[in-house]
């Protein structure tokens, strides 16, 4: 008796122990899985204009987004700031004098877009919900890593997530962190070109190549059908003679 006694209070202390585990886990993976971030990440080269997501979910179970203000760097302004239009939302788009001009192809460029704002008109984010915000920006720089683009998210019942802290290198995530666009190396295909453009091309070369496969196997394929239909026709003739010879035997 003593011994099952024992044995039930320890699986009652192993099953609410692991309990509070996985609650903890949950609350810590909760936030982290839930912040606003940029997509696609580590994607975008260096030198390059490509249109990015803002992927925005809600966090609140009693109250919806009404409103997101993405903040563009500073330290690298991007002279190329275009918002698509996305239903039920009204876009602002603020620029800022620039301390010193960027020169792009030719012209001088004095103000730099500083920040976009999308404020809800008859659209909203509810709850269990998130949406994306697109924006052709470029050209990325080529002396930067990574670009940090602080987000403010308000909610209708006034209250307000600030996306602001900058995530560093084998620290530990913060509670609230910026999205962060990862800038990868430039290549003789992707300088100065958009991502869209670049993997056009790639699937482009890809569907010709899979194009002369396909021909490729077809004409092996009927080829072969051509001659399993011979040797089926020969077999034909041999036995139609054979069975005439039996008949006049």
């Amino acid at each position: 008796m003593e011994c099952s006694v024992f044995s039930v209070k320890n699986v009652t202390r192993v099953s609410v122990a692991g309990g509070i585990a996985a609650t903890a886990l949950l609350l810590l993976a909760g936030p982290a899985s839930a912040h606003v971030s940029v997509q696609p990440q580590g994607e975008a080269a260096k030198g390059s204009t490509v249109t990015v997501n803002f992927k925005v979910p809600n966090e609140r179970d009693n109250a919806s987004t009404v409103k997101v203000e993405v903040n563009i760097p500073a330290d690298h302004p991007l002279a190329s700031v275009l918002p698509q239009p996305v239903p039920g939302w009204k876009v602002e788009v603020v620029k800022t004098k620039l301390a010193k001009p960027l020169e792009m192809h030719g012209n001088t460029i004095t103000e730099a877009v500083s920040k976009v704002t999308w404020t809800a008109d008859g659209g909203k984010i509810g709850p269990g919900q998130f949406q994306q915000f697109p924006l052709s920006v470029g050209q990325l720089p080529e002396d930067a890593d990574q670009l940090v683009f602080k987000t403010i998210q308000t909610y209708d019942n006034k209250e307000v997530a600030r996306w602001i802290e900058e995530p560093k290198e084998g620290a530990t995530e913060p509670l609230s962190p910026a999205p962060v666009l990862k800038l990868t190396a430039a290549t003789g295909d992707e300088h100065g070109a958009s991502a869209g453009t670049t993997h056009a091309a790639t699937d482009a070369k890809d569907d010709a190549k899979n194009g002369t496969a396909s021909a490729d196997t077809s004409d092996t394929t009927a080829r072969a059908l051509g001659l399993i239909g011979i040797l089926v026709g020969i077999a034909g003739v041999t036995f139609a003679v054979l069975a005439g010879r039996r008949r006049t035997a």
